[in-house]
């Protein structure tokens, strides 16, 4: 698959126009860019604006409404950043970012962002798969989930001085999850670096699972043997459970997650019926044979 420099991706401008970006995403390639039953509905190919993504988010060490992140992450510092990768491995390591983002290219990849509240964006990141990250060290036998960590900084990260969460924030994921290609190091969106209210430098995305599953402003990625408890689950488990599935037959216990409505720049787009794994179980629906996907939320 061939990787690009930022300079090498396609305008904004042009992805805006639907019929060139469907015709030049190449769609079909691995589920990579998007699972084909999710672009069966077209509603659901039409990237979002990076005015949208950049300014409505959820990043609550920001604060908690949707417009904090933009007002109040603009002075973030993202540099010096160091990426440390320890636990059940042989030997752990400690990586800048910038070795990171020259020694993985980024590519696109066009994915599509669900949260829980019922909206969702496309999202034309640029990244790589975890698990090229995660090859940059020896996995013990013993590991059996990887935990992912995000910088505590209330100094700077004005909403880590309130208790809504238990900081740092913490995800996690099982180790096969993590090493599935589609489990993405994102880098930047649109062409362009990432921006401080989406993550900078560097978050996950898991495409198939909502996103308040990934972490943002990653420091530490560890390999552990035991489930870890993350951040959601331990401020509400009744509503976060730890895989995170899209699962439009199982409710928020506050609302539906049947439907969803995409973000396009227009106040009331039409609500779209949710996709089961996202859109994505062609490729990921095989990690949960056999289990109870509404016990195991």
């Amino acid at each position: 698959m061939k990787k690009f420099k930022y300079s090498e991706i396609t305008p904004e401008k042009i992805y805006n126009n639907r019929r060139t970006f469907l015709k030049n995403l190449g769609y079909g390639i691995g589920g990579i860019a998007f699972a084909n039953n999710a672009l069966a509905n077209t509603d659901l190919s039409k990237p979002t604006s990076y005015k949208d993504i950049t300014t409505y988010n959820n990043y609550y060490e920001f604060g908690t409404s949707k417009g904090d992140p933009y007002k109040k992450s603009q002075d973030f510092k993202t540099r010096p950043w160091t990426v440390r990768i320890e636990g059940e491995v042989e030997e752990p390591i400690d990586l800048p970012i910038d070795e990171i983002l020259n020694s993985f290219p980024s590519e696109e990849r066009v994915q599509r962002l669900r949260c829980v509240e019922g909206w969702s964006m496309i999202i034309p990141w640029m990244g790589f798969s975890l698990s090229e990250l995660l090859n940059k060290v020896k996995i013990k036998p013993e590991a059996k989930f990887v935990k992912f960590e995000s910088v505590y900084d209330p100094e700077n990260m004005v909403g880590q001085r309130r208790a809504v969460l238990n900081w740092p924030y913490v995800e996690g994921l099982r180790l096969d999850e993590a090493m599935h290609p589609l489990t993405t190091v994102v880098t930047g969106l649109y062409g362009k670096p990432l921006p401080n209210q989406n993550g900078a430098p560097l978050r996950i995305f898991i495409p198939w699972k909502y996103g308040f599953k990934s972490g943002k402003a990653i420091v530490k990625i560890e390999l552990v043997k035991k489930m870890p408890m993350t951040a959601w689950m331990w401020a509400s488990p009744r509503e976060y459970g730890f895989y995170s599935n899209v699962n439009p037959n199982v409710n928020h216990p506050r609302w539906s997650q049947a439907t969803e409505r995409v973000i396009n720049g227009e106040v009331f787009s039409p609500r779209v019926k949710t996709l089961m794994f996202n859109g994505y179980g062609d490729e990921v629906a095989h990690l949960y044979t056999g289990m109870d996907l509404k016990k195991n939320f």
